[in-house]
């Protein structure tokens, strides 16, 4: 897309906006575009960031830095080039391993990953596809080293994701310098780029 369909907004003079851009300032160090493009109907960014704050919040073993790398297998089985950088960069911000980040794509069999990550990456790329392809073994394999709870809090990160990778790849959401750092800092050897997400300097 040679410019995004809609352009997010400016939080300098709407205090309820700027909320929003400090919460992100701190889990991220800036504020998505896309939430600032979902504020043109503020109950849709309203109703986003507390779904985001319930699901991404650690309630035990689903560790905040798996959710992000759920969120990042997740965003490229979909394709979303925006969200891909978006989770890598807080996989690294919530205390992922470097090793893990570095070999996402060889969870199966590397060595930094745990039979349980394993099977929750297993199920975020499966349940990521379209059609969906989450099986019988997966499933299962997913109920040997998780809680019920536990699957719920997975399966959100997923539907959450789902969501933004289909928001912003049809916006086309501005990407931001931060999420273009990360991006090439972790996924560029694996061929990443912005596509069709132009750059734009961010909006206060």
């Amino acid at each position: 897309m040679k410019q995004p369909l809609v352009h997010p907004k400016s939080g300098a003079s709407d205090p309820e906006l700027q909320k929003l851009i400090e919460f992100y300032e701190e889990t991220l160090g800036f504020c998505p575009n896309s939430v600032k493009t979902m504020h043109h109907r503020p109950a849709i960014a309203y109703a986003f960031i507390e779904l985001n704050k319930a699901v991404m919040e650690n309630q035990g073993r689903v560790s905040s830095a798996l959710k992000r790398m759920i969120a990042y297998i997740s965003s490229n089985t979909a394709g979303c080039r925006y969200c891909q950088a978006h989770a890598i960069r807080a996989a690294e911000r919530y205390g992922a391993e470097q090793e893990q980040m570095n070999n996402i794509w060889e969870y199966r069999t590397h060595a930094s990953f745990s039979e349980a990550e394993r099977a929750a990456l297993d199920f975020a790329f499966a349940a990521s596809t379209v059609p969906n392809s989450v099986s019988d073994e997966i499933a299962e394999n997913l109920r040997e080293h998780w809680e019920e709870g536990e699957i719920v809090e997975i399966t959100g990160v997923v539907a959450l994701f789902g969501y933004l990778n289909r928001w912003n790849d049809s916006m086309g959401t501005e990407i931001e310098t931060g999420a273009i750092e990360s991006g090439e800092k972790h996924l560029g050897k694996r061929g990443w780029n912005t596509g069709k997400h132009s750059y734009a300097k961010e909006i206060g």
